[in-house]
């Protein structure tokens, strides 16, 4: 958009409706790629619009014929520029994001949060944990900004939750959205090496979403995942070199009926091909999603040789 044409646009938009439907049509020309909370221009151009103009998502439909004024009419074009030169993910943008239903603040340091197991949360595990049973202690595994930690305060508010992560950048984002959140006394962030800075510690429920995307689509990712931390992103050349030590030790860090649950997104193809003897309980998702596993302690126990040896 050049001066002229931002000019001419501003002028000729009136509402916000037509910034919307102006900034999406925009973002299809420019070729972005939508994957970190939203899946489409139209609902991109929505969340960055409504943003600027300090308004809920929820109330486009209502504020859509309302005109704007001249000075917001040139922001909502810059900020849609920005997306478009710098193919930088919305959230990283408007340093929000939602999960589970709930909002987080996140930066540069950490993900764009969008795993599929916020559907799970908020189920409360109720397919997954042992029938009757809340857990009294939850682990996030890589934690990044915090949410599955934050989550799951939420959904099980007597639990005690431990947040770790190896990056203390990452930490440092998590603690802002623990204080924002209320959960200061529930929620504690720990710098740890998967398991190194939890010994000794058991929990009923652990859950994880860490780095697993392999090599091959490492190098094929779109633009707007370089904009992610890398550490965050892949994990050797199958995408599981993280996993395989969390199928190792995650068994000593469980309770008796505690169970495991999983992200590893793509690379479910290259876990299966290596561990055929597991019978890995994939999970499925109403609103989308794939690659999540669970495995009780019992299981984990049956084969812990196997996940030894191969970690």
């Amino acid at each position: 958009m050049t001066d002229q044409s931002t000019e001419q646009l501003v002028t000729e938009l009136s509402t916000i409706s037509d910034f919307v439907r102006f900034g999406a049509s925009a973002f299809n020309q420019a070729g972005l790629y939508f994957g970190h909370g939203t899946d489409n221009a139209w609902d991109e151009s929505v969340f960055l619009t409504m943003y600027t103009l300090n308004l809920p998502d929820d109330l486009f439909s209502q504020v859509g014929q309302c005109k704007l004024t001249t000075p917001e009419k040139e922001e909502l074009l810059a900020i849609y520029q920005r997306r478009i030169d710098e193919e930088i993910p919305a959230a990283y943008i408007t340093n929000q994001a939602n999960f589970a239903g709930l909002p987080f603040y996140v930066d540069e340091r950490v993900l764009v949060p969008r795993s599929p197991i916020g559907e799970l949360i908020v189920q409360r595990f109720n397919k997954q944990l042992p029938v009757g049973t809340s857990p009294s202690r939850i682990l996030d595994l890589c934690t990044g900004s915090g949410c599955i930690a934050i989550a799951c305060a939420y959904q099980f508010p007597e639990a005690e939750v431990d947040a770790v992560d190896l990056s203390v950048d990452a930490l440092n984002v998590c603690q802002i959205n623990i204080e924002s959140h209320g959960l200061m006394e529930q929620v504690i962030p720990i710098q740890s090496d998967i398991f190194s800075g939890v010994e000794g510690q058991v929990y009923d429920l652990i859950v994880t979403n860490p780095p697993y995307v392999d090599q091959e689509d490492v190098d094929a990712l779109p633009k707007e995942f370089l904009h992610e931390p890398e550490m965050g992103l892949g994990s050797g050349h199958d995408g599981l070199d993280i996993t395989r030590k969390i199928l190792a030790q995650a068994s000593q860090h469980l309770s008796e009926l505690g169970v495991l649950i999983c992200e590893v997104g793509n690379s479910q193809v290259h876990l299966q091909a290596q561990y055929p003897e597991v019978d890995f309980e994939w999970l499925t998702f109403e609103k989308g999603g794939h690659g999540v596993f669970m495995l009780t302690k019992a299981q984990l126990d049956q084969h812990s040789e196997i996940f030894k040896a191969r970690a």
